[in-house]
């Protein structure tokens, strides 16, 4: 008696076999699509980080000195004791802006607390720059000469800059600044 071999595949193990296929791809673009969804968007976050440098520069080039640089002793005080009328503390001084073209932040204690919906330049309040309507920003200031291994807790401040996007992840840059000269403006 003969046995017949059988070749391919009956039509129960074709359908098995497309069934757990199908269940595998489902498993795999599920994945894709929640990754998908749930990413920043690249150019989004380069905008984010582009704003962030921007004001973490513009903050990290004003003076830091003992005396507020409106105050006669900036240039020869060596301590906060040696101003005449103001010591620059974190928080902007009296009547100064960061928009203002008479009064400007002049030193990086000006800078905290700052925040600004819709960045602007420097030099402009009234205009949002074009694209960067729905971007915020806030400055975070403290001092952090402790932290760096420095004897004087206020001879470095650490400056922490958030740009934030409705929807999207906010995103913080931390820069330090230290008193190299204390007198320099």
């Amino acid at each position: 008696m003969g046995f017949s071999t059988q070749a391919g595949l009956t039509l129960i193990e074709l359908i098995v076999f497309i069934v757990i296929i199908s269940i595998g791809l489902l498993g795999v673009l599920g994945a894709m699509n929640f990754s998908v969804r749930n990413s920043t968007n690249p150019m989004l976050l380069k905008q984010q980080v582009a704003i962030a440098e921007s004001l973490l520069e513009e903050i990290s080039k004003k003076a830091f000195t003992w005396c507020d640089p409106d105050d006669a002793a900036v240039t020869t005080a060596s301590s906060y004791a040696g101003c005449t009328t103001s010591q620059q503390t974190l928080g902007p001084t009296a009547g100064e802006d960061r928009y203002s073209q008479t009064v400007p932040f002049d030193n990086v204690g000006d800078y905290h607390g700052f925040t600004m919906t819709g960045i602007r330049s420097p030099v402009n309040s009234s205009s949002i720059i074009s694209g960067l309507g729905s971007y915020s920003a806030s400055v975070a200031i403290t001092n952090a000469g402790t932290a760096l291994g420095l004897a004087d807790n206020t001879a470095a401040l650490r400056i922490d800059v958030t740009v934030s996007l409705p929807g999207e992840t906010s995103f913080t840059l931390t820069g330090y600044r230290l008193r190299y000269a204390p007198n320099g403006i």
